[in-house]
């Protein structure tokens, strides 16, 4: 793929994510949300995300298929596929706590190539490219960009001790195995309320571990693809997510996963998470 291809998929996703990430905090706080068949919740402000982000997607890549979380439809049969999550954290954004997101990920014949996710609150954003399985001429790469500057993703390379951090979603919280004869578990665990932004702490070095018990395809089509750029290690619970075939219906399937930073760290952290 030419340069001109991928500088306008990242043009695109940043352009997006901002415009719509700055009318979502003047949402934030101020809408009621309604509680969806699965659960889980919704607002107004999902709804007019989804449909601004399918919009300007569109807009820009008539040819892309289109696949997000507040439209109730198979994976399409088209060659490139946007999938994404226009309010990662919904409970968050409801209750007034400043951490939820926007995730935007780009597959090729069902893979996650590049990824790019948005936390308008605390003014971030991540993005990378990985070519997988996919054979395209890919380097893979992993930034973080503030109002600071940009700097590449690097997951933590040293010793694990006690004041490390771990990430649990709420979810996989009550799975936690102690180790044996009541050991505390070997770092401090945080839990953040947002899929994406979880395993993102892991793929920028924040945490050297992060669990997710039952992400869907649009939380981590972007961070797959991140994460693994960066350096991690990601390991699936269950079933393999990708690729995505044609037909295939997404909104009720969950991939639970450990991302960890180093692969040594799966066999410590295996047996401690259920």
């Amino acid at each position: 793929m030419q340069d001109s291809f991928w500088n306008a998929v990242l043009t695109t996703a940043t352009t997006l994510s901002d415009r719509v990430g700055q009318e979502l905090l003047g949402y934030f706080g101020q809408v009621s949300p309604q509680e969806k068949d699965d659960g889980s919740l919704i607002t107004q402000a999902d709804r007019w995300a989804d449909q601004a982000l399918r919009d300007g997607l569109a807009a820009q890549f008539p040819d892309h298929g289109l696949l997000t979380e507040e439209t109730l439809a198979p994976f399409p049969d088209r060659e490139w596929c946007w999938v994404v999550d226009p309010l990662d954290g919904t409970t968050n954004f409801a209750r007034k706590i400043p951490i939820w997101g926007i995730s935007l990920g780009l597959l090729y014949r069902g893979w996650p190539v590049f990824g790019f996710v948005a936390i308008p609150p605390l003014g971030e954003q991540f993005y990378g490219f990985w070519p997988g399985q996919t054979g395209l001429d890919l380097t893979p790469a992993a930034f973080h960009r503030t109002t600071r500057g940009e700097q590449p993703l690097q997951v933590f390379s040293g010793e694990v001790t006690k004041n490390h951090l771990f990430s649990f979603c709420t979810r996989s919280i009550h799975q936690l195995q102690m180790p044996p004869a009541g050991a505390p578990f070997p770092c401090k665990i945080r839990m953040l309320g947002v899929a994406t932004y979880n395993l993102l702490t892991v793929a920028s070095g924040i945490c050297v571990g992060g669990i997710e018990a039952t992400p869907k395809v649009w939380d981590i089509a972007a961070t797959w693809v991140i994460c693994q750029a960066a350096g991690a290690t990601w390991m699936s619970l269950k079933s393999d997510p990708f690729p995505l075939q044609p037909g295939q219906e997404c909104h009720d399937a969950a991939y639970p996963a450990l991302v960890v930073a180093q692969p040594d760290l799966v066999d410590r952290f295996l047996p401690l998470v259920g």
